[in-house]
This record gives structure tokens, C-alpha cells and sequence, in this order.
């Protein structure tokens, strides 16, 4: 697990990383927008993607997106950035 996944950050320190409410936070996660790492206690830590994350997210909400549209959009994202390293990695073969 690299710095940038490991999560360190409570939830309260998150939130105003990203500027939303604690309560928003709870909301993505239900929704799985957002999986944050647990303390053996049970306590949310957010790592520094979790935070850029929800930046996004709080960015799209902003754009008039709901939260459907913003799980869409994250998961297209996602699929957009692995099929370019899967490019990437078969160029430098060549």
C-alpha cells in the first residue's frame, strides 16, 4: 500500500481537507463513492486519494451531477485511467 492509498486521516480532518460536512462523507461511503480504510476500533481513515476523491466528487456535485451520475462518471474515470496504462505498458513492450 502506497502513502497516497494508506488512509491517516479521520474523518473530521477529511472533511475539511475537502470542504464538505463530516455527514456528506458518511453518505458517499454508503453509496460507494468512497471506501475508506477502518482502525481495528472501527474508525474511519481517509487516505491523501480518498481526499482528492471526494474533491471530486464535491466538484461534480457543484457541476449539477446527483450521485448516480457522480458514481458513473467515477467509474468511467477509473476504467479510462486503467485502459491507458494497459496502452502504456504495451507500447514500452515494443
Amino acid at each position: 500500500m502506497s502513502s497516497r492509498t494508506r488512509g491517516v486521516y479521520a474523518i473530521s480532518v477529511a472533511a475539511e481537507m475537502a470542504s464538505m460536512q463530516i455527514q456528506n462523507l458518511r453518505v458517499y461511503e454508503r453509496r460507494g463513492l468512497v471506501d475508506p480504510d477502518r482502525t481495528p476500533g472501527g474508525s474511519r481513515l481517509y487516505s491523501a486519494a480518498d481526499v482528492e476523491r471526494l474533491v471530486r466528487i464535491r466538484d461534480l456535485l457543484a457541476q449539477g451531477l446527483n450521485l448516480a451520475g457522480i458514481a458513473e462518471v467515477l467509474r468511467l474515470e477509473a476504467d479510462n485511467a486503467r485502459l491507458r496504462e494497459q496502452v502504456r505498458r504495451l507500447r514500452d513492450r515494443d
